[in-house]
């Protein structure tokens, strides 16, 4: 079987543009690596401050709290640990869903779930940190 310049011109297959692959789950990969790293460091930070140095446990109280939300390091701190652990936490909880999950729509809801609880811990965790006032009355 012999085939003619025309049926090579002409192939019966369209050609279709590559599809395009997104990195996401390269960036998704990098960056619970990442977080879990600087994590490690903002909470072994967090539990020799506030659970071994002066005291230990006894000391902490809300004047303590008060005074230490009363730098904005510590408030950067606090706000970085709260945004890296939750980020890091919804994105392997998303992997989770997305391996357990076998059908679409369950999966579709369980993730809605997840990023709305997310973005709710995150928005009120951040409103605490930015408006304590150390000055409250009873």
């Amino acid at each position: 079987m012999t085939t003619t310049p025309s049926e090579l011109a002409a192939p019966r297959t369209q050609r279709r543009p590559a599809a395009r692959r997104s990195n996401f789950e390269l960036y998704s990969w990098l960056f619970m690596r990442l977080s879990g790293l600087v994590l490690i460091i903002l909470v072994l930070g967090h539990l020799l401050i506030m659970n071994i140095l002066d005291g230990g446990v006894h000391r902490i109280n809300f004047a303590f709290v008060a005074g230490r939300w009363s730098s904005p390091f510590w408030q950067f701190w606090d706000l970085a640990m709260l945004w890296l652990a939750e980020l890091h936490g919804t994105n392997g909880l998303r992997t989770v869903i997305n391996d357990y999950a076998r059908k679409e729509t369950t999966r579709f809801w369980l993730k809605m779930l997840l990023y709305a609880s997310a973005v709710l811990i995150i928005a009120l965790g951040s409103f605490v940190i930015f408006t304590f006032d150390p000055n409250i009355s009873n």
